[in-house]
């Protein structure tokens, strides 16, 4: 769970970009901060990359970073045991890291990244309970 955290956190606020080889952190600076970059308009901006790799890289990085996420909700805490409960916690994380990226100007927030983000959980959730289908019938 931690280490799904740590991943998550890491390309949150750590984007890909390198300076003489090393990755740089988010710098805030209040002067660039406002206003904020946010879209709330579904599709609007997924398909703006220069490149099919990257534009890849965007949709399957953000679904990919929270199947984890989805598997261990249910796992971790006991709870949250149906699709709606693992669902509603999915996207209220996903949402606050969405929140969190307000100030930081290099950085959007995008209502692609909640759906992609929800996407992940549903996938993580549903290989959860594939799992939990299987080793139900072998006992």
């Amino acid at each position: 769970m931690y280490i799904n955290l740590a991943v998550i956190l890491r390309f949150t606020f750590f984007p890909m970009s390198k300076v003489d080889g090393r990755i740089q952190p988010l710098v805030f600076d209040i002067a660039t901060a406002f206003p904020f970059r946010v879209n709330l308009l579904p599709l609007m901006n997924l398909f703006d990359y220069d490149s099919k790799r990257d534009l890849l890289l965007n949709v399957i990085g953000n679904a990919a970073m929270f199947v984890p996420r989805g598997i261990v909700l249910s796992i971790v805490y006991k709870r949250l045991n149906t699709f709606w409960e693992v669902l509603l916690a999915g996207v209220g994380i996903s949402f606050c890291i969405e929140i969190i990226q307000l100030p930081f100007s290099v950085r959007a927030t995008d209502i692609d990244d909640l759906i992609l983000n929800t996407i992940g959980v549903i996938v993580g959730y549903g290989i959860y309970t594939l799992i939990k289908c299987t080793r139900r019938t072998k006992l």
